[in-house]
């Protein structure tokens, strides 16, 4: 160190004797210990920085592959809850096939309500992409459907209910509606023929008319028998609108009555057995299409056919 406020460096060769001295001034000294401790600084600064950045993208692709994971069980709960719902689905469309059925064995028209809902919200196929807004509207569909079905099932059990005490009021031998499935082969408890319900008894068309019976149609010429042992009591054709009829006495203040037939193949006075043919449906009398009009009487007094069913 020179008095100069600075700094000599001297530089000894080996191989000779001649020395060089290089100069530094106590400004230059700072300045390049300064640059200096700025370079460790930037450097230092570049390296946690670059170890922070490393870190960051090793925690991103960490959260990233827990979020797809996430996303993947979520897909598959969607994917079940969308296999459960098209279960669920099929099985109301069952229930609704099975209440159908139950209606029309028993001369019940379909609920207004059933039709309304069945016209508003139908809807089907299965999911190309379950996704929780469409699996949600499809529950939620179903729950509407549910409440629905227990409502109308609730009104066909009435309907059942009210039938059973109406036989067991009328039955003049009997207090409970199981007769119909004794031995007893003068009770009406078969079907007169084959075929739908076309028009169910009781009022109808608003309440302008009351339907006596329950009506059955199929093609021309299908078979209609009696639907219990039996004497003939009238058969043939009859101007008040039942066209070719048949009257069947039971005895006991039963009788059932068949309208409309093409043919009739029994005379008056002839004792017929339960599924014996009687006639072959057609379409006379006022009849818009070939059926059978099926009536239940008790001492004159029409009933609803559907418990003889």
């Amino acid at each position: 160190m020179n008095k100069k406020n600075g700094f000599t460096i001297k530089i000894v060769p080996d191989t000779s004797d001649t020395i060089h001295a290089i100069h530094l001034s106590e400004k230059m000294v700072k300045i390049g210990i300064i640059s200096l401790v700025c370079m460790l600084l930037l450097s230092l600064v570049g390296f946690s920085y670059s170890l922070y950045i490393a870190g960051s993208f090793q925690k991103d692709d960490t959260e990233l592959k827990n979020l797809h994971q996430v996303h993947r069980m979520q897909q598959e709960q969607l994917l079940q809850l969308s296999k459960k719902a098209d279960a669920l689905q099929q099985e109301l469309d069952e229930l609704t096939q099975m209440e159908n059925e139950l209606r029309r064995m028993s001369g019940t028209a379909a609920a207004p309500d059933m039709a309304d809902a069945a016209a508003k919200n139908g809807q089907g196929g299965p999911f190309s992409d379950p996704n929780a807004g469409n699996v949600d509207a499809v529950l939620t569909n179903l729950e509407e459907h549910l409440a629905i079905r227990r409502a109308s099932l609730q009104q066909l059990k009435q309907v059942f209910m009210e039938q059973q005490q109406e036989f067991a009021a009328f039955l003049p031998y009997s207090n409970t509606p199981y007769a119909l499935t004794g031995t007893a082969v003068t009770i009406p408890s078969i079907w007169p023929a084959r075929g739908e319900v076309s028009s169910p008894f009781g009022w109808r068309w608003n309440g302008t008319d009351f339907h006596p019976g329950i009506d059955i149609a199929n093609d021309f010429g299908t078979p209609i028998v009696a639907t219990a042992d039996g004497i003939v009591t009238d058969a043939a054709w009859n101007a008040g609108g039942y066209g070719n009829k048949v009257d069947i006495d039971h005895g006991n203040g039963i009788m059932t009555r068949y309208g409309h037939a093409q043919s009739i193949v029994v005379h008056v006075g002839q004792h017929v057995k339960r599924g014996q043919i009687i006639a072959y449906m057609g379409s006379t009398g006022f009849s818009t299409g070939p059926h059978v009009h099926y009536e239940v009487r008790i001492h004159g007094e029409p009933v609803n056919p559907a418990p003889y069913l």
